[in-house]
């Protein structure tokens, strides 16, 4: 059965919950999210081999757990979920290798970036990293959220389980502590 790659998600799912349509479902699902869960997990764990495990996890839960996918919410939104939980937990599997301060002269998130052969971000992007990397979870996650996937905060609390206020609130602060690392002056209109 031929799928065509620009079948809308709801009648992507159905298809994925039939067995005759379900491997080249699951494959359209896979062009289709995995670049979008690429980068948000990158954002979480940094180095692309533990973003690709992450993925590769994230992926197998979705395969197991489609057939439970009960459409209350968006597809990407439950899958966006499911990514960051992976990664959340891959952090939490690796804390100790990641109890170092973010400049120290063994290590530095820059040097990290700069390192990877998957990474060609220039001097301001890993200024922007480093900083992002200094907030707390709570801002970060919605900060990369928002900013970097340009979610709406409604879709954002279904991911992550906090309120639109509670978001608004996380975005706020996380955006003045990024101007302030960065030493941005914002305009006073």
């Amino acid at each position: 059965m031929k799928i065509s790659p620009d079948i809308p998600d709801e009648e992507l799912v159905e298809l994925a919950q039939q067995s005759e349509s379900q491997e080249e479902a699951f494959r359209l699902i896979v062009d289709r999210y995995s670049p979008m869960l690429y980068a948000v997990i990158r954002r979480v764990l940094i180095t692309h081999d533990d973003t690709n495990d992450a993925l590769q996890n994230t992926l197998i839960k979705v395969w197991k757990n489609l057939g439970h996918f009960e459409g209350k919410s968006k597809l990407s939104t439950w899958m966006y979920t499911i990514a960051l939980n992976e990664a959340r937990s891959l952090l939490r599997r690796n804390r100790p290798e990641r109890q170092l301060p973010i400049e120290t002269d063994t290590y530095s998130l820059a040097e990290t970036l700069t390192s990877d052969p998957y990474f060609d971000g220039d001097e301001a992007e890993i200024r922007l990293m480093e900083a992002i990397d200094k907030l707390p979870e709570k801002q970060r996650t919605t900060f990369e959220l928002r900013y970097f996937e340009e979610l709406p905060y409604a879709e954002i609390s279904e991911i992550t389980g906090t309120s639109v206020g509670a978001l608004k609130a996380n975005y706020h602060h996380a955006t003045q502590k990024l101007y302030k690392y960065l030493g941005v002056v914002e305009d006073e209109d």
